[in-house]
C-alpha cells in the first residue's frame, strides 16, 4: 500500500490496514509526505496554546513504528514521483493529502496588502517550512477575522492573547516575536449568519473565559436572537454552542487591554485601502443595512479547498470519488476526500470506512517493487531520520521549558535528520 499524505488521515488509513490484517492477510505500508516531517495538521495547523490536541501524534507514531510502514518524507507527488508510478508498483494507493488552500470571499480588496487567509497564518506561526518568509503586519490596533469555526477562533486568540502566553509553546520563534511586537489590541471575529449556525466547537468556546489577559465579548442580544430563531427543537450540539456563548455573554468584561470580540449578522461587502487594508464595509446579513470597521489586518478562516495533483481528478475542492473510491486501484480519505469538516478524530472513523473498501477491492498482490530505487536521487526522510529531527526538537524545548523548539527552514530540518 501507498499513502500520499502523512497527516491524521494518512496515519489513521496505515491504522485501520494494520486492524484489518489477519493470519490470511498482511499489508506492507509506505507512507509519502511532501515536507520533510510528518505529522500534518497536528504539527502546522493546531494552535500551539491547545497542546493536548497534539497528545494524537503518539498514536502516529506507534502506527509508524508497528513494523509494516516506512516513511518517505521530503518526497513530492509530480515532482519526485507520478501517481501513475504509484499506482503501477502498489495494490493500492490511498490520497491524504488534506486540503491546504483557503477558500476566497470573493469580494474588492481581498487582494490588497493585510488580507489573507488563515490558510496562509496559521501555518505562519507554526513553523511550516512553505511560510515562513511570509510578511505578517501586526501594527494595526484592529483585526478582523472572517468566519465562525474552530480555525477562526483560533486565529483571533492568537492574536488577542498576551504574547508571554505563548512562551511556553512551540509556536515558531519569528511568529512569537511578531506578536511580542503586534499593535493589535482588538480582534473581531465575523459571522455572516446567527450564533445558532456558528461551527466552533462548545469546548473551545468554554476555554474562551479562561484567557487571563483579553476581554472576551459576545453581545446578550446576539444569543437571544439565535435562541429564538433555532426555536424548542433545538440540536443538541447548537444548545451546548449557544448555552456556551451565553456565559459569555454574561460575563462582565474584566477591564483588559486585549479584546476579542463576536459579531454575527455581518456579511462582507468590500475590503477598502489604497495599498493596503484600512477598512472592511459589511451589510447586515438580510438587509441593505451597511457598517464598516477601521482596521488594518483581514484574516478568512471560511473554509479550505484541497490542492490539485497532477494525475487526479477535483471538484469543488475535492478528490472525485464515491465512498472513497477515486479509480481502479486508487483511494482517498480525510479533507480531500470530504471536505474541511470534523475534528482530527473523524478522521480515524473515515479512514476506516474507506480501508474496508480497499480490502472488499483487492485482488492478486502485484509483484514487490521498492520504490526507494525509483528515489535514488533525493533527500528521502525515513522513520529514523524524522525521530533524529524529533529528539533535537525536544531537546531544544527542554531547555526553554517548552515541549520543542520547531525548526522552520527545510535546510536546517535536513541538517538535524543527519542525511
Amino acid at each position: 500500500m501507498a499513502i500520499v499524505g502523512a497527516g491524521p488521515a494518512g496515519y489513521f488509513a496505515a491504522q485501520a490496514l494494520q486492524n484489518l490484517q489477519s493470519d490470511d492477510l498482511a499489508f506492507s505500508i509506505d507512507i509519502i509526505e511532501r515536507l520533510p516531517t510528518p505529522w500534518g495538521l497536528v504539527r502546522s495547523g493546531v494552535a500551539p496554546d491547545h497542546p493536548k490536541i497534539k497528545t494524537v501524534a503518539k498514536v502516529f507514531e506507534k502506527v509508524a513504528t508497528a513494523g509494516n510502514v516506512r516513511l518517505f518524507a521530503n518526497v513530492e507527488l509530480g515532482r519526485d514521483i507520478s501517481i501513475e508510478d504509484l499506482k503501477s508498483a502498489y495494490d493500492a494507493v490511498v490520497i491524504a493529502t488534506g486540503s491546504s488552500l483557503g477558500k476566497k470571499l470573493g469580494i474588492p480588496g481581498e487582494e490588497l496588502a493585510g488580507s489573507m487567509s488563515a490558510a496562509t497564518f496559521v501555518p505562519w506561526y507554526n513553523a511550516h517550512p512553505d511560510f515562513k518568509d511570509e510578511q505578517v503586519d501586526l501594527s494595526t490596533t484592529t483585526a478582523v477575522v472572517i468566519g465562525a469555526g474552530n480555525v477562526a477562533m483560533d486565529v483571533a486568540r492568537m492574536l488577542a492573547l498576551e504574547p508571554s502566553e505563548l512562551d511556553p509553546t512551540d509556536t515558531a520563534d519569528h511568529a512569537i516575536d511578531a506578536f511580542k511586537s503586534s499593535a493589535v489590541r482588538t480582534v473581531i471575529i465575523s459571522a455572516r449568519r446567527g450564533a445558532e449556525h456558528a461551527a466552533f466547537t462548545s469546548p473551545e468556546l468554554r476555554e474562551l473565559p479562561k484567557l487571563e489577559h483579553t476581554n472576551v465579548i459576545i453581545e446578550k442580544r446576539d444569543i437571544d436572537e439565535a435562541v429564538a430563531r433555532a426555536g424548542e427543537n433545538i440540536e443538541k450540539d447548537v444548545k451546548s454552542n449557544l448555552d456556551a456563548m451565553s456565559l459569555i455573554a454574561d460575563q462582565v468584561p474584566a477591564g483588559h487591554e486585549r479584546t476579542m470580540k463576536f459579531q454575527f449578522m455581518a456579511t462582507p461587502k468590500e475590503i477598502r485601502g489604497s495599498d493596503k487594508v484600512e477598512e472592511i464595509v459589511f451589510t447586515k446579513t438580510g438587509s441593505d443595512e451597511e457598517f464598516s470597521i477601521k482596521c488594518g489586518l483581514v484574516i478568512t478562516a471560511i473554509g479550505y479547498e484541497a490542492a490539485p495533483l497532477e494525475g487526479i481528478p477535483y471538484e469543488r475542492g475535492k478528490v472525485v470519488n464515491t465512498d472513497g473510491r477515486v479509480t481502479e486501484n486508487l483511494y482517498v480519505v480525510g479533507w480531500a476526500k470530504r471536505g474541511p469538516s470534523g475534528v482530527i478524530g473523524t478522521n480515524k472513523s473515515d479512514a476506516a470506512d474507506v480501508m474496508k473498501l480497499l480490502l472488499e477491492d483487492l485482488k492478486e498482490p502485484k509483484p514487490v517493487t521498492d520504490i526507494a530505487n525509483a528515489l535514488s536521487g533525493v533527500e528521502v526522510i525515513t522513520q529514523g531520520h524524522w525521530e533524529a529531527i524529533n529528539a533535537a526538537e525536544v531537546a531544544a524545548g527542554e531547555a526553554k521549558g517548552k515541549p520543542r523548539v520547531k525548526s522552520v527552514a527545510r535546510d536546517e530540518l535536513l541538517k538535524l535528520a543527519k542525511l
